[in-house]
């Protein structure tokens, strides 16, 4: 990735196609998302405020 970003909110641009999880902690709240594309609002009732990548999509790239 070429930011050093950890954090994305809802509705930002998606900086690299992976599996992102919301910050609430609990590990519960899961998103696959697509690069350029946009970030989609947590779940009702998360507590979190923004999305994480777990697991990127195209490591070696």
């Amino acid at each position: 990735m070429s930011e050093e970003r950890t954090a994305w909110h809802p509705g930002e641009i998606v900086p690299e196609s992976g599996i992102y999880a919301c910050d609430c902690g609990a590990g519960h709240h899961w998103s696959t998302d697509v690069k350029g594309h946009r970030f989609p609002p947590l779940p009702a009732g998360c507590p979190g405020a923004a999305w994480t990548l777990r697991t990127d999509a195209h490591p070696d790239v």
